[in-house]
């Protein structure tokens, strides 16, 4: 359960507020994002399927494929796209790729439920830059980008890190949405920043943004009664019984994560 030291820590974070990623991502027609955005998991409907991976163009802000494939590669070479108007916040969902159905790895289902909110879990795209899928989604004037780590969750600051700096946003303007075994399944709470407690995923986070004040959305998993239990409860999916909780608790979280990023949005200041 407890993870090495990561190895992002001199991975140097620095913020930019005036220039976005340089060109679109090198993404293969063929490639698919990891289906770690909650299709597994029980929600209404129980719509289930792996939705065909979508290009970065899909992805750029409004207006700059307007402008032609040219000025997009030329921009591209110069660094210097442009950026709609609008606050940006990038919102993360911890866990392990591959394992979408742990309690680990909750809240990148909670980031697929946000997608479907948002009308963008199509739009999921692998970024090799930051190793996630990224997808990007409008808020009324602000502008999210919901992202999803490919790395194992004690190296998830690396990718989170690397998305931050090339969107040109600071550790306040970064959510985590992560586990939380000290909640009881289905309770959520908003932390604003602080340490780890505890979670690899966050203590990554934190050493590679060289910051603890990152907003962090904790989702309850609930704690076994015996220690030696925590590593396979972590690690193990949700019994039939809790996975009838699942889709409400879903909902709430993003709800709870979209008003407080609307709230923020209207803000004279970006902090907390």
């Amino acid at each position: 359960m407890r993870g090495h030291a990561d190895t992002a820590a001199a991975l140097h974070f620095r913020p930019s507020e005036t220039w976005r990623p340089r060109g679109p991502p090198r993404i293969g027609r063929r490639q698919r994002p990891l289906p770690d955005d909650g299709r597994d998991w029980p929600r209404a409907g129980d719509v289930r399927g792996r939705a065909p991976s979508r290009e970065w163009g899909s992805m750029q802000p409004p207006g700059l494929l307007r402008a032609g494939p040219w000025l997009s590669r030329a921009m591209s070479r110069c660094g210097l796209e442009p950026r709609p108007p609008g606050k940006w916040w990038l919102v993360a969902g911890l866990g392990n790729p591959g394992m979408p159905r742990t309690r680990h790895s909750v809240g990148m289902a909670v980031l697929g439920q946000l997608a479907r909110r948002l009308g963008v879990a199509e739009s999921w795209a692998r970024d090799r830059r930051c190793a996630a899928d990224l997808a990007l989604a409008s808020l009324g004037d602000a502008q999210l980008v919901l992202l999803r780590p490919r790395r194992l969750m004690n190296a998830n600051g690396r990718s989170v890190a690397r998305a931050a700096e090339l969107f040109g946003l600071t550790a306040e303007e970064v959510y985590l949405v992560h586990d939380e075994l000290d909640k009881p399944l289905g309770k959520l709470a908003l932390k604003l920043g602080g340490s780890a407690r505890g979670h690899n995923g966050v203590r990554s986070c934190i050493s590679c943004l060289n910051s603890n004040a990152m907003p962090r959305l904790r989702v309850g998993i609930g704690r076994p009664p015996h220690p030696d239990a925590v590593q396979a409860h972590v690690l193990g999916c949700f019994s039939p019984a809790e996975q009838e909780l699942l889709p409400p608790l879903l909902e709430r979280a993003a709800d709870l994560l979209l008003d407080h990023i609307r709230e923020r949005s209207r803000g004279p200041s970006s902090g907390p």
